[in-house]
């Protein structure tokens, strides 16, 4: 979508705004044309002795009168026609948000943080202006010109205003040089500013590894570095934007001088009176506005193109996972694997290894009925987050299916079947809130006591007690004042409150001592028999967290290659029983 389709659909959907601001500005441009004439009358009358005190007092009203009328529709035309545009970047903004958030894991390695930060503030910020500033001035400057003309050829002199207009075509063949630097200028700017946005955003996020590495300083030539290329690119985009005014400086300065020369030899001629030439050379005057109106049309339309010409493609992104689902209940019943594989995109990087996809899940079939749970183990790699995010849908499985309740996963809604899985990740997320609005985030409505409740299964409760303001205690950016179990904990707390019917942790006991492990693990069986229909999988590299499960599956390669439950995965004296043993001498080692 174009630049022009883009906002004429906007003016279209709020054309009364548009319409009313055009009605507005075509009462400014009225009275800024009749000011010249009124000043020429006037002096033509008191040079020929035909006006009275009471008529210079009633001319000289009328200005003022016409100077107010001026004022006060400038003021309301530009609130009104602001007020239009700014709806344009907030649809804009709205669009570009409901894009990213619909968008999985997929998308976002392939793109930068600080890039879609830019994108939604800078960039939109631009095309904003182009449906405001340059809308408005172009159909300001474009009235003044047309009325400024049509009254100098008609009601001064015509001959004048031909000989005026003999510099404008050597000034449009400038702008028109300009306006494609602009262009190539304001790209480059946009990009130098979202370059330097990502690595602020980096820096900030990753602050406590740079001083751990002692790499502050280098940081902080990498962002002087950044910073220069960023002014340099803006400084050159303004330098572009500024030849517009020496144009129009030169175009007019001729078109005076052609001018007074004309008018003038046809004064001595007794052709035209002085009034009318200084009616006319006010009109000169008034064409000022145009000509720097259309420099600053030209300049804003570029940098909103080149805006669009970065946001388009993003909006235009297809969803990295399709949400084609009617179904908005989930049904109860077991949750099934059918022969499921799924294999990593492959990326070219020059390597015959890497041009080949990767089978990170080859066959896995499984079944898990309402209430029971499902133990996850096997070596890193093995294939156990990738069967999760293929059960929460941030990947589609290129053999097999899945189904829950009978039911195919990709019949149901996204926002359906999220809804029913309470996920803890590898690496927990907290937002910048209190510790109480974090654990409630998915039931902001939640008790404190329900808040509380959470907590104690989660073994966070007399930590977060020890703070000094509890519950209320403000977490910082990413949770950054506590510790790694903390943040575990509280999330583990957070999806235990959703009261979903499927509670999955992805190796989120990882960071807790085992004692600790044991409690929230007994406090997860008291759950289950108060709720007899949660069913849970637990994915992890400790084999204690899954001992009670009813079904052990053992990955590798992304094959099942163990399955059972505790004892008899022992029984059959495989990887699992092997590491069994190692990880028990090893805790029975930390224990000495």
């Amino acid at each position: 979508m174009g630049l022009a389709r883009l906002i004429g659909g906007f003016v279209r959907r709020h054309w009364r705004s548009y319409a009313s601001s055009a009605v507005m500005l075509f009462g400014v441009a009225l009275c800024t044309v009749l000011v010249p004439r009124k000043v020429g009358f006037l002096i033509d009358g008191l040079a020929a002795h035909r006006l009275g005190q009471h008529e210079l007092l009633v001319g000289l009203l009328e200005l003022l009168g016409l100077g107010v009328a001026i004022y006060v529709l400038r003021v309301a035309w530009r609130l009104r026609l602001y007020s239009a545009s700014y709806r344009l970047g907030v649809e804009l903004r709205t669009a570009l948000y409901a894009r990213l958030a619909a968008q999985g894991p997929a998308f976002y390695q392939r793109q930068r943080t600080g890039d879609l930060m830019a994108l939604g503030t800078n960039d939109i910020d631009a095309i904003e202006q182009a449906a405001g500033e340059a809308l408005l001035a172009g159909f300001d400057g474009t009235l003044t010109l047309v009325m400024v003309l049509g009254i100098m050829f008609l009601g001064v002199d015509w001959r004048l205003t031909t000989i005026a207009l003999l510099p404008f075509p050597l000034m449009a063949l400038a702008f028109w040089r300009i306006s494609s630097h602009v262009h190539e200028a304001s790209s480059d700017s946009l990009k130098r500013f979202s370059a330097l946005n990502d690595h602020v955003q980096e820096t900030l996020s990753g602050v406590r590894t740079l001083r751990a590495l002692g790499l502050e300083e280098r940081s902080a030539q990498q962002f002087s570095t950044l910073t220069a290329a960023a002014a340099d690119a803006s400084l050159r985009a303004q330098k572009w934007e500024a030849a517009y005014e020496p144009a129009v400086g030169l175009t007019l300065t001729a078109a005076t001088g052609l001018t007074l020369g004309l008018g003038g030899w046809l004064v001595w001629q007794g052709q035209l009176t002085i009034g009318a030439l200084t009616s006319f050379t006010m009109y000169l005057g008034q064409l000022i506005w145009p000509m720097f109106a259309a420099g600053w049309v030209l300049s804003l339309i570029e940098r909103g193109r080149a805006a669009l010409a970065r946001l388009q493609p993003l909006l235009d992104t297809p969803l990295s996972v399709d949400d084609h689902g009617t179904l908005d209940t989930l049904a109860p019943g077991p949750l099934v694997f059918e022969h499921v594989g799924f294999a990593h995109a492959a990326h070219d990087d020059g390597s015959e290894r890497r041009q080949h996809p990767r089978q990170a899940l080859d066959d896995v079939s499984l079944r898990l009925e309402p209430g029971q749970t499902l133990g996850l183990v096997g070596a890193t790699g093995s294939g156990k987050s990738t069967l999760l995010r293929v059960l929460l849908r941030q990947a589609t499985p290129q053999a097999g299916r899945v189904t829950w309740g009978g039911h195919a996963l990709d019949e149901y809604t996204l926002a359906t079947l999220r809804a029913g899985i309470s996920w803890v990740p590898q690496e927990s997320f907290l937002f910048s809130a209190s510790i109480a609005e974090n654990i409630a985030l998915a039931r902001p409505g939640a008790a404190r006591a329900e808040i509380e409740r959470a907590a104690r299964m989660a073994a966070i409760h007399d930590d977060i007690l020890r703070f000094p303001q509890g519950y209320d205690t403000p977490v910082g950016e990413k949770g950054i004042t506590l510790s790694g179990g903390q943040r575990q904990r509280v999330a583990i707390a957070r999806s235990l409150l959703a009261d979903s019917p499927l509670l999955l942790l992805d190796d989120a006991l990882s960071a807790v001592d085992t004692g600790t492990e044991t409690r929230i693990l007994d406090h997860l069986d008291e759950l289950r028999r108060t709720r007899p229909g949660l069913s849970a999988i637990i994915a992890s590299h400790r084999l204690s967290a899954v001992v009670k499960a009813d079904l052990i599956v053992v990955l590798r390669d992304g094959r099942i290659v163990e399955r059972g439950t505790h004892d008899q995965l022992l029984a059959l004296d495989g990887w699992y029983a092997s590491q069994w043993r190692y990880q028990q001498l090893e805790a029975s080692l930390d224990a000495i």
